[in-house]
């Protein structure tokens, strides 16, 4: 089943030997390979050649389909093929009739051309492929497709007139403050000092404003 409306020229249709990636995986990710990936399908290419679609920065977007045997989340399987590959690749990650979408804002390694590095990964939750309320907008050109793409992922509506750059900058500044305030809160669990717990409680208060501040209103900083 095909969750995306795109035209016939762009379509691949090839499944991928899952020892394409051998080269590049490491003990741990050729277990999960084995154990958790049924097959790996290359559905779509899109580009200028199968498109009528310009390119700037966005060269090609894949779409790859990972048909699971068990229900489970593969972020170490999604960077190893994102690393071996160069272009921007759109998963589709399937088990029975649930699918996940994901994919990640990556740049050229600058040490070595055949790896990339992982910026930041979009995706969603599970649902039903049924009810898919992602689309890819085949408008202007390839960079806006993706953009337009990440930001559906990101759920945040207010980064849609902002670069890919300045949506991956504030994940990434959501993340941090996020990551912050559970550290502070363990902190303040374990804290045995009164003067230090008020302390740590103010921190927390100040980076909760920050994280709010920056919901309401995502500017860079």
């Amino acid at each position: 089943m095909d969750i995306f409306d795109i035209p016939a020229s762009a379509r691949v249709g090839k499944v991928i030997p899952k020892n394409a990636f051998e080269s590049y995986s490491n003990v741990k990710q050729k277990k999960l390979l084995t154990n958790l990936v049924a097959r790996i399908s290359w559905l779509y290419k899109l580009s200028p050649q199968t498109l009528n679609l310009k390119a700037d920065e966005i060269k090609e977007i894949q779409i790859f389909k990972v048909e699971l045997k068990i229900k489970e989340e593969i972020p170490l399987l999604l960077e190893l093929i994102d690393k071996a590959i160069p272009y921007n690749i759109i998963f589709i990650i399937e088990k029975d009739t649930e699918i996940y979408l994901s994919t990640s804002v990556k740049h050229p390694h600058p040490l070595n051309e055949n790896n990339s590095v992982i910026d930041w990964r979009f995706r969603t939750d599970w649902f039903q492929s049924n009810e898919n309320k992602y689309s890819l907008n085949l408008k202007r050109n390839l960079d806006a497709v993706y953009h337009d793409f990440c930001n559906q992922l990101s759920g945040a509506p207010k980064m849609a007139n902002k670069s890919l750059r300045d949506l991956v900058e504030y994940k990434q500044q959501l993340y941090t403050l996020e990551k912050e305030i559970e550290k502070l809160k363990a902190s303040i669990a374990n804290c045995k000092q009164f003067n230090r717990k008020v302390e740590l409680n103010l921190r927390l208060n100040s980076v909760r404003d920050q994280l709010e501040s920056l919901i309401k209103s995502p500017i860079m900083k």
